[in-house]
């Protein structure tokens, strides 16, 4: 079995690698040549989670789970509050294939799902960015949205404000403007609106958004969390990675919950890029990604640098 701890995991996988493996699992789910098993999550108290995501990639001959979670308590100690490890197996065998460090990686995964949706949902004249979200993984969202879309602008909101100059330092790197704002400026003015937090309780609601907005909402994994308001999410063209994540642990669960959204108009975003669905509908419709973070996009992210770090020799190798 080979381990790659954390600390290599920046030198083997690009964002654009993670963007290209990322949809090619979406592309294989939407085919069913891959699947997801059902997620184990916990709350431990506190407000830490802690869960396993597991699935079978027949193709890519990718089988493994990851297993990690949320831990607020972390920053506080120099660590950051997503910790996991990702395990890959032989599908043939079930033999241990190689152990790898999860927290960079799913920081580039999360992201590029969130690129994907905005590559293949947002209007084409999408101009202003919005950010609900300034936490660790605010930057890694910022940027991959970057990659994908000319924005002139990026307008940010986050519960507490004194993180959102990290995320300014960000898009200045990036070449943006970069200014913090209310939420209902930010819904007033941005196109595509990434919200990326952890909260308990929705902050943005439909009353702040416009027409024709595409929105990635990347923070709700678990039952509970919920990012933006239930109403929002049945007034939109609703895209997932996976529509029994969605309904269950995603954002959509309290639409689904109280009656406003039902599970069936909820589209797996791979059905838009293997052609079977045409994703918006019309410049005024509103569209959301529900990205509730699948195992089989963790286990093809690691896959990638499994193969890249054996090509150059590195990770320890051990017996088992």
């Amino acid at each position: 079995m080979l381990i790659i701890p954390e600390a290599l995991i920046a030198g083997l996988l690009t964002p654009e690698d993670a963007f290209a493996a990322v949809e090619a699992c979406f592309a294989a789910m939407a085919r069913g040549q891959a699947y997801n098993f059902p997620v184990v999550r916990e709350a431990l108290g506190e407000g830490r989670q802690y869960g396993f995501k597991s699935g079978l990639d027949r193709v890519g001959g990718q089988l493994g789970v990851k297993a990690g979670g949320y831990f607020p308590g972390n920053a506080s100690k120099g660590m950051i509050n997503h910790q996991s490890s990702i395990f890959l197996f032989d599908p043939e065998t079930g033999r241990p294939q190689a152990m790898v460090g999860g927290n960079l990686l799913t920081a580039l995964r999360t992201a590029a799902a969130s690129a994907i949706s905005i590559d293949r949902l947002a209007r084409s004249d999408a101009r202003v960015l919005g950010m609900v979200g300034a936490g660790h993984q605010a930057g890694f969202q910022l940027r991959a949205a970057a990659r994908v879309r000319r924005f002139d602008r990026v307008v940010a909101w986050n519960l507490h404000p004194e993180m959102l100059p990290r995320l300014g330092e960000v898009a200045a790197e990036l070449g943006l403007p970069f200014e913090a704002v209310t939420l209902a400026q930010l819904g007033a003015e941005a196109d595509v609106i990434i919200t990326i937090t952890s909260a308990p309780a929705a902050s943005l609601m439909s009353a702040h958004v416009r027409d024709g907005t595409h929105l990635a909402c990347m923070g709700t994994d678990t039952k509970g969390k919920q990012e933006v308001e239930a109403a929002l999410v049945a007034r939109a063209a609703v895209f997932t990675d996976e529509v029994a994540q969605s309904v269950s642990i995603g954002e959509a669960q309290h639409a689904v919950a109280a009656g406003l959204l039902d599970a069936g108009a909820i589209t797996p975003l791979g059905q838009v890029l293997i052609g079977e669905h045409p994703g918006r509908m019309s410049p005024g419709q509103v569209t959301l990604f529900d990205g509730t973070g699948v195992a089989l996009q963790d286990l093809a992210v690691a896959a990638r640098v499994v193969e890249r770090a054996r090509a150059l020799g590195l990770g320890l190798e051990v017996e088992v």
